[in-house]
């Protein structure tokens, strides 16, 4: 899927502006420190707030199936049919449970508008928003694999187009 590969190509994009400010942030933070023995507090929160984002951005579009932790012995032992379908319910589990949590989510994120960070004054919601952006993709992410299940795509040809 050419769209998949170009939109994974620019949410690469995000993640190394992330990794940028974030490296900027730090440089001038010991820059500012032990250099001009003048500490600067935003940097702390700069770093922070990418730190933030670039774990749950990486987590929601960079990270693949196949790269996260599995307990897959008794997956592996089983038929390709029998791969299939535990494929397609850990799916769909993971697309109800992320989906159960959403509205709670967007209460905690749209709550938090009410504060700010200390020093350069982001607003929370903003902060945390992309935890948001993570829960949508994942769910779109199981959802289109449970799509693509059931439609029979061969589950190694699916796990290479996920992870460009």
């Amino acid at each position: 899927m050419a769209i998949l590969k170009f939109l994974h190509r620019r949410a690469e994009d995000v993640m190394v502006l992330l990794m940028v400010a974030m490296f900027v942030a730090f440089i001038v933070q010991i820059g500012s420190r032990y250099v001009f023995n003048a500490p600067v507090d935003w940097a702390y929160e700069v770093i922070l707030i990418t730190w933030l984002w670039a774990v749950f951005w990486g987590a929601a579009f960079l990270v693949s199936d196949r790269d996260h932790v599995k307990f897959d012995v008794i997956y592996n032992m089983g038929s390709s049919r029998t791969r299939r379908i535990h494929a397609l319910l850990s799916a769909i589990a993971l697309a109800v449970g992320f989906a159960a949590s959403l509205p709670a989510t967007w209460d905690f994120v749209t709550f938090k508008k009410i504060r700010s960070t200390d020093i350069i004054g982001v607003r929370f919601d903003y902060v945390f928003s992309v935890y948001l952006i993570f829960l949508v993709a994942v769910i779109g992410h199981y959802l289109l694999r449970c799509w693509r299940l059931v439609r029979g795509d061969d589950l190694a040809t699916l796990e290479r187009e996920e992870n460009p």
